[in-house]
């Protein structure tokens, strides 16, 4: 009897390693299969791209002659923005662990991947990367300046703001001291 549960064990046994088998064998040949896809697919993208990517030469013969004398002036901001961006992220630095305010993360705001993108060329890279820093940067100089604002001085503006970060809603009505008194405390506190 015990002989025959043994049987009946082992049977199973090499029952599970042959649909073990056969199921790595199947799970191997869809990993392969998953594969290809994804080449063919990506084999596919790059043949589009390359149909779609307009040679760099015509684009600028293309422009019109005021939008390409204009370019060194645009290039031109990004020596103040480097020089912002170093400054800003200094002060955040050193003052927001004195004030115990969290830190921004600056790769949250400035994200450069667009000139990755290969149907776009070397011209329209070049303003893909300078957009994505430049426009990054200005959201990651407003969220610093927001939350020093909230530390700071959370009292709205007498007048109608056209846009605003996140943490104005927050604030005291102008003129409210009470308020102001009151809420400081508590809205520096969130911001730890």
């Amino acid at each position: 009897m015990d002989l025959n549960k043994n049987d009946k064990v082992a049977q199973l046994v090499e029952k599970i390693k042959s649909l073990e088998a056969e199921l790595e064998l199947e799970l191997h040949e869809k990993f392969e299969n998953f594969n290809c896809e994804i080449t063919q697919k990506r084999e596919e993208l790059r043949a589009i791209y390359k149909r779609d990517k307009e040679n760099w030469f015509v684009y600028l013969m293309n422009a019109p002659v005021l939008y390409v004398l204009s370019v060194p002036i645009i290039w031109a901001c990004l020596i103040p923005a480097f020089f912002l961006d170093i400054v800003v992220s200094l002060y955040q630095a050193t003052c927001f662990p004195i004030y115990k305010i969290s830190k921004v993360k600056r790769s949250d705001y400035i994200i450069v991947d667009r000139h990755k993108l290969g149907y776009l060329n070397i011209i329209e890279k070049a303003n893909c990367w300078y957009c994505s820093y430049f426009n990054g940067l200005l959201g990651y100089v407003s969220e610093i300046g927001g939350r020093t604002e909230q530390f700071w001085c959370p009292i709205r503006h007498s007048a109608r703001v056209k846009s605003m970060h996140e943490y104005y809603k927050n604030f005291v009505d102008y003129g409210n001291s009470k308020e102001y008194r009151q809420n400081q405390p508590e809205l520096r506190k969130e911001l730890e």
